[in-house]
């Protein structure tokens, strides 16, 4: 079984991150730091014109919190800490002056819809349906909320947000503004990532970060906001609720 990881090659001043996890690209608390950290990295390195965001693996983006980490939070602290990981990646994807193109190639569910939404500019395959499965748990997209309704709208976030059970398809996430555009396959997305890359690659970097600026300046209190939300999370993972159906996963 291939272990975990966070990896970034730059090639072109194109630099690619990728994430991976067995569990379906689950994210522990470790590799959202190093997520974090890279992308961080990125925003400050001078060679990097352009971020691609991507995950290992065929069928599915990323499978939102780690339920192993989840399951073994026994206090408010170690909640919060542990949800302030998204925080941290969100808020980084925010500040890093570089546009951040995302490239979905499949399912994607709770903190990995966030991450997506996240990105400046999304591509996706017919494989990518979304779903914010957090109530189904005892707890709700409290962290990654902001995020995805600066996406989706308020209307379709409170949508997949009450609908826990339920995957939306691409096309909707589309139409929503999530994803720009959807394509038949992996391959035929991946060439169209690079192309749309490398034509970025040929923008004034300048203009690009105030681009990236502008369009992010209502978002300034997201620090603030975030961390505030982080701590209803690791308060909820503690409800009675949520420790009994976090329990069938064990």
């Amino acid at each position: 079984m291939t272990a975990p990881y966070v990896k970034t090659t730059t090639e072109n001043q194109i630099q690619t991150i990728e994430f991976f996890h067995p569990a379906h690209n689950s994210l522990p608390g470790d590799i959202l730091a190093q997520l974090a950290q890279a992308i961080t990295d990125a925003g400050n390195d001078d060679a990097t014109k352009v971020i691609i965001l991507k995950s290992g693996g065929e069928r599915t983006f990323c499978a939102g919190a780690s339920f192993k980490e989840l399951i073994a939070i026994d206090d408010a602290q170690t909640g919060e800490k542990f949800f302030m990981g998204f925080a941290n990646v969100i808020n980084a994807m925010r500040k890093c002056p570089k546009f951040i193109i995302g490239r979905v190639q499949g399912k994607t569910v709770g903190g990995g819809v966030g991450v997506a939404s996240a990105t400046d500019y999304c591509f996706a395959t017919k494989f990518a349906s979304i779903k914010l499965s957090e109530l189904n748990i005892g707890i709700g997209p409290f962290v990654v909320g902001p995020a995805v309704e600066r996406k989706l709208g308020l209307s379709g976030m409170s949508q997949i947000a009450i609908n826990a059970n339920e995957f939306y398809s691409p096309e909707w996430a589309q139409q929503k503004g999530l994803f720009a555009e959807v394509y038949e396959s992996t391959e035929a997305m991946d060439e169209a990532v690079q192309k749309f890359a490398e034509n970025l690659c040929n923008y004034n970097p300048e203009a690009m970060k105030h681009m990236k600026e502008m369009m992010w300046s209502n978002c300034n209190h997201w620090d603030t906001l975030l961390a505030e939300r982080a701590k209803i999370s690791g308060k909820l993972v503690l409800s009675e609720f949520t420790k009994k159906t976090l329990k069938r996963f064990k």
